[in-house]
């Protein structure tokens, strides 16, 4: 790391450190008749203690559990002596999406993604725009079965380059997420994986090793917003992000969504830009996206496109090389341009390719500068259209 007081996160709280202090207990109460998932799959990650609890390692939180208990997750659950998964094999629905609306600036732009996420979340985001999933405590809404080849195979048919697991963080789900990505890789797909980086270093490896690329959220750049507004801890996360970028092969971009307020602050965004310079390079695509009034926060106003164009001016003149705003129409951040000579390489409309001059071999055609990323031969024609699919056939 750069020796730079300007990119160093503010110090945690010891009391606070996510490392420092596993859950107590799981969520729900200790029953004489407790509840029992005996068809469910049995989960990776997890530790029976010395106390007869069983330790859920997947995330920092590190749940520990009591017969018939679940996890803060709400999915990962403790049935006799064994961790289940009682979400394994089950979707709250999939539709094809544009790459871009993941988002991903730089990986095979244009092409079309089969998307699908389950149910609950190891976050509690106040502002979550998927809280009638993430929160979901009702498991008709999981109405779509669909076993991993299933998906894989559906993606093919309907022309998806990609599979991504979203809508809610795949971490939780990350048995099954893995599967399905295996099994998109045995038909030439990728896998995506759009998260919160709220993992354990346990973990992280095994989840990350099929997972082609991920866009990480960095939802803040202190511990006080995480804690109170995420009720989760910035430097795990920070963990996570730097692992990736160094040992996984996994193409990597960062979104930031900016409240009004709480995370907005001109300062706290270059201390953000700073860090990601220094931990990451130049090159890793931020996206700062804008806020809508939701869920927890309804009182916070939309994040105004003047927030999103400064923290996007912030970030270039920090030295990031490509800096994009989403959730608002801004053509100029939507852009990819060469960061060496300023040729336009992908123009864009919303989630639209409008035009791509990115050569074959992933270079600027005017200075040949090559472009970080992963780019096919040629541009995706998938558009900005959203599309659910029904998956018929599971194999379950």
């Amino acid at each position: 790391m750069r020796d730079d007081d300007a990119a160093v996160p503010p110090e945690l709280p010891v009391s606070r450190v996510g490392s420092g202090s596993p859950a107590p207990q799981g969520v729900g109460p200790v029953r004489a008749e407790v509840e029992t998932w005996p068809d469910a799959p049995t989960a990776r990650w997890w530790t029976a203690l010395d106390d007869g609890r069983l330790q859920c390692d997947l995330c920092p939180r590190r749940c520990r559990l009591h017969p018939g208990q679940r996890g803060f997750c709400f999915v990962r659950a403790r049935d006799g002596d064994r961790m289940v998964l009682t979400t394994y094999g089950r979707s709250s629905g999939f539709a094809i999406d544009p790459v871009e609306k993941k988002p991903l600036a730089h990986f095979y732009p244009g092409t079309a993604v089969l998307s699908f996420g389950t149910a609950g979340c190891n976050l509690n985001c106040r502002f979550c725009q998927n809280w009638d999933i993430s929160k979901s405590r009702e498991w008709d809404r999981l109405a779509a079965v669909a076993a991993p080849d299933d998906i894989a195979g559906a993606a093919e048919s309907a022309g998806c380059d990609s599979v991504a697991f979203t809508y809610n963080d795949p971490v939780i789900f990350a048995e099954y997420a893995i599967d399905t990505a295996v099994a998109c890789h045995e038909r030439g797909l990728h896998a995506i994986a759009v998260t919160a980086g709220y993992i354990s270093p346990v973990a992280r490896a095994e989840f990350f090793a099929p997972m082609d690329a991920a866009n990480i959220d960095l939802k803040g750049f202190t511990e006080d917003f995480y804690w109170k507004v995420t009720g989760s801890h910035l430097r795990d996360v920070l963990d996570t992000i730097v692992w990736v970028h160094e040992h996984a092969d996994t193409w990597v971009e960062l979104t930031t969504l900016l409240i009004p307020g709480h995370n907005d602050a001109p300062d706290e965004v270059e201390r953000m830009c700073r860090w990601i310079l220094a931990e990451l390079g130049p090159d890793v695509p931020l996206h700062f996206s804008a806020f809508h009034p939701d869920f927890k926060m309804l009182d916070v106003p939309p994040t105004p496109p003047a927030t999103l164009r400064a923290a996007r001016a912030t970030a270039l003149d920090v030295g990031l090389h490509f800096v994009y705003t989403g959730n608002v129409h801004d053509p100029a951040g939507e852009t990819t341009s060469c960061p060496t000579c300023g040729h336009v390489l992908i123009e864009r409309d919303w989630y639209a390719v409008l035009a791509y001059t990115v050569t074959a071999d992933g270079r600027c055609p005017e200075c040949g500068t090559v472009v970080p990323g992963r780019f096919g031969t040629d541009v995706g024609h998938w558009g900005r259209r959203s599309v659910p699919v029904r998956i018929t056939h599971p194999a379950l």
